[in-house]
């Protein structure tokens, strides 16, 4: 039977228990809410600071060089590189993962046969996908929009299709999409595929160029620890790199932005994805983050979210079973990201409640509360005493209180 000294016992013996004194964590929280912002490690704090008091404070703008300001795209994308199984040449940090999609998306579509310009998406996957396909449709009447009901990808493709973009990681239910599998079957169709990877890089053991994957795009701020806001990534398989061409041709993606020509030359590596001007400050913390991973196994990583996921659902359901919680998540690990669902009714408010009480998740409509469970700072005791706590506001249905009721703005 387990019990809460069996987690002291796992946490003790967890070989990842060294990574959990790399972040600022607040006395009294337990935060698992890492799949939409990331803990603050403690090496950004000083990165950041160093970087506006001495860097740009003293050095100004001949930080650019001396600082390689210029060189951080290339520099952050190759360390994200190692966590997503890409070579250091085929990832760049850049932009936010809504524009890199567009800019994917876009040179996908452009770089087939013109009978080939259908899209295809599953519905319910992360909304601003499907936006920015809608976007791109809309300024290229010849592209198809596919938008298909879950399950429904297989079917849709055929000789016409030009691109597929899916979540790696499903954000609603933390359902893991077989990556390698569905490269196959996007490749034995003539299309390209496009990967979100905003819920699976940093927690799970991506491996990109294994599993086959053409184009992908990726967050900073969840399981990378990179802060609010943070830079994306862009991956560009290294086959691909010479064909497919930056929608948005900015300077910075230019083979010699410094010559300030006339005409448009794209750089002659992945570095052609970049456009505008790299935000030194927020790039600077998420290269900070990323220390947080030296010394740290991806599949390590993934084994333990899987056993941490394991372990919640266990208990919820041994202590919250009676309140109606039902599982919205794979029950099977290897089918599940790093985080875990439960439809609840008035989930909003016993969302509400738990966050006052120092257990710290979110609320995705109409009825679901997500856990994500981050490896290198969630403990298996945090995971019980969570659930405690949640049982406990459950039982007394404390959720009920005025205060927990109003929504906000961002949930």
């Amino acid at each position: 039977m387990t019990t809460r000294q069996t987690c002291l016992a796992l946490d003790a013996a967890d070989p990842l228990a060294f990574a959990r004194e790399r972040f600022s964590l607040p006395e009294g929280v337990i935060y698992l809410d890492g799949n939409s912002l990331g803990a603050l490690p403690k090496s950004a704090v000083e990165r950041v600071r160093g970087a506006v008091e001495r860097e740009w404070g003293e050095d100004l703008i001949a930080s650019w060089n001396r600082h390689d300001w210029i060189g951080m795209p290339q520099r952050v994308g190759g360390r994200v590189a190692r966590l997503v199984g890409a070579e250091a040449g085929e990832v760049v940090a850049a932009d936010s993962v809504s524009v890199n999609l567009f800019k994917l998306a876009a040179a996908a579509v452009r770089a087939q046969p013109p009978e080939r310009r259908a899209v295809v998406i599953e519905r319910g996957d992360f909304p601003t996908d499907l936006y920015i396909l809608q976007g791109l449709a809309a300024l290229a009447p010849d592209i198809e929009l596919r938008a298909v009901e879950p399950g429904g990808m297989a079917e849709a493709l055929d000789e016409t299709t030009a691109m597929v973009l899916l979540s790696h990681v499903h954000y609603r239910s933390g359902a893991v999409r077989d990556m390698a599998a569905t490269n196959a079957l996007i490749r034995e169709a003539g299309a390209l595929s496009l990967w979100d990877l905003s819920h699976s890089c940093g927690v799970l053991d991506v491996a990109l160029n294994r599993d086959g994957a053409d184009l992908a795009a990726g967050c900073g701020y969840k399981y990378l620890n990179g802060g609010p806001g943070a830079p994306a990534f862009v991956f560009v398989a290294e086959r691909h790199q010479a064909a497919l061409q930056n929608p948005l041709s900015g300077w910075m993606g230019h083979a010699r932005p410094f010559d300030f020509i006339d005409d448009y030359a794209p750089a002659p590596s992945v570095a052609r994805w970049l456009c505008g001007t790299p935000p030194v400050l927020s790039m600077t913390a998420l290269d900070a983050a990323l220390d947080a991973f030296e010394g740290v196994e991806m599949a390590a990583v993934r084994a333990k979210a899987g056993a941490l996921g394991d372990l919640f659902i266990d208990r919820v359901e041994a202590r919250c079973g009676r309140h109606g919680l039902t599982l919205a998540s794979p029950r099977n690990a290897a089918e599940r990201g790093g985080q875990v669902s439960f439809a609840c009714e008035n989930g909003w408010a016993v969302m509400q409640n738990l966050i006052a009480r120092g257990v710290v998740g979110d609320f995705r409509r109409p009825d679901v509360i997500r856990f994500g469970f981050a490896p290198l700072y969630v403990r298996y005791a945090d995971v019980w005493d969570a659930v405690e706590i949640l049982a406990d506001i459950l039982d007394s249905e404390s959720w009920r209180d005025e205060r927990y009721q109003t929504a906000a703005a961002v949930t």
